[in-house]
């Protein structure tokens, strides 16, 4: 069992972070979508009011591993955790990082009293769907995200300019 060590991120891993999250988008077959820099996330993770909180891992003084979060709303059931991304480099798959990771968020959010935890798993990623299924998550088939880019925000406000 490979050693690891999960402790809450400081700005200084963001270049870590960041090479995780583009691992991530290669995975997921979107290398170019990633536009968030080390500058954004030490602006938008760490200070007075942050976006986000993470947890990484750590092997051999290297980060492996990490897992973003942040706080949500629900009208139905109160404050809840958003699991953004959970990603393990590819050389630890397998080890029981993610499981660590994803225990780490769990206990987090019980620690938070939360009433939900929440996240997004792709259609054609069955080893996670499994995987959180094993868990005891349910995957809910008749929900889809729904998003806007920056593109999308743009024509939409144009197009509603003209009606206003």
């Amino acid at each position: 069992m490979p050693n690891f060590h999960i402790r809450k991120a400081t700005p200084a891993d963001m270049p870590s972070v960041l090479e995780l999250i583009t691992e991530l988008a290669v995975f997921e077959r979107e290398p170019e979508a990633v536009v968030v820099t080390v500058d954004d996330l030490r602006r938008d993770g760490f200070g007075d009011n942050p976006l986000f909180h993470a947890f990484v891992a750590e092997q051999d003084d290297k980060i492996v591993g990490m897992a973003l979060y942040y706080y949500r709303y629900s009208t139905w059931k109160g404050k809840t955790i958003h699991l953004e991304d959970l990603i393990v480099t590819q050389t630890m798959r397998g080890t029981g990082l993610g499981m660590a990771l994803y225990t780490e968020i769990i206990r987090q959010g019980k620690r938070d009293n939360v009433r939900r935890i929440e996240w997004n798993v792709l259609d054609w990623n069955t080893p996670a769907i499994d995987f959180y299924e094993r868990s005891g998550a349910k995957v809910l088939p008749d929900w889809r995200v729904a998003q806007m880019d920056e593109h999308g925000i743009d024509n939409f406000l144009k197009s509603i300019s003209s009606q206003v």
